[in-house]
């Protein structure tokens, strides 16, 4: 989720929450770009690269897990995060919000609906990963009931931090 400074402003609008389809590739990879691009500075190269995906890493991420998008009234994709699970555990990737779109309850609204699959599919214990710059972003994060779990690694060459939710 990109993290800025702007505060939010009510209600969330009237946004759809659907699974993405390879249809939605352009527009994901440019709601990760427009996120993640204050940061870049703060960011090694790879991490970056990790980050805001290209066409391949998207195709792979689409394959891989469980996708959602929120999307406008004129389906321009908005925000999207990404989830999977293994053994009863669920792991939150991808999520960014477009700036002009932020304070408005769609990260929340995404969240909610990854949690909701996760629970569906009967897992009970969701993993994050998040870096020191995204500092709004952990928290959000916090405020949905992460905690930290202490456990760091290194991410192309940056501290990437893992938290943690039961379900």
């Amino acid at each position: 989720m990109k993290t800025g400074s702007g505060e939010r402003t009510g209600q969330a609008p009237a946004i759809a929450i659907r699974r993405a389809t390879s249809a939605d590739g352009e527009g994901i990879l440019g709601c990760l770009r427009s996120a993640f691009e204050p940061f870049q500075h703060q960011y090694t190269p790879g991490a970056y690269s990790d980050t805001v995906l290209n066409r391949n890493t998207l195709q792979d991420r689409l394959r891989e897990m469980f996708v959602f998008v929120a999307v406008s009234d004129s389906d321009e994709v908005i925000g999207t995060i990404g989830c999977n699970a293994l053994d009863g555990e669920g792991h939150l990737r991808g999520m960014a919000v477009v700036p002009g779109w932020q304070g408005r309850g769609i990260a929340q609204r995404l969240l909610d609906r990854a949690e909701s699959h996760l629970r569906e599919i009967g897992c009970t214990r969701i993993t994050l990963d998040t870096t020191e710059p995204l500092k709004r972003a952990t928290r959000f994060y916090v405020r949905n009931g992460f905690s930290a779990t202490g456990r760091l690694v290194d991410f192309f060459g940056m501290p990437l931090f893992e938290y943690q939710k039961r379900l």
